[in-house]
């Protein structure tokens, strides 16, 4: 299993998908994943949780 990818939306291609749930952990303003919630952003889905 390849766990290195070159960009966010590259490690989420082919995982998300509408009205799925999301959870995603963070420390503060140090920790929050920043470009993997862009990236979901951008990838168009709807309707998440």
């Amino acid at each position: 299993m390849k766990k290195v990818y070159g960009s966010a939306a590259e490690a989420l291609e082919g995982v998300l998908h509408d009205g799925m749930l999301i959870a995603s952990g963070g420390f503060g303003l140090c920790g929050i994943p920043e470009l993997l919630i862009q990236a979901i952003v951008d990838s168009g889905v709807k309707n998440l949780t």
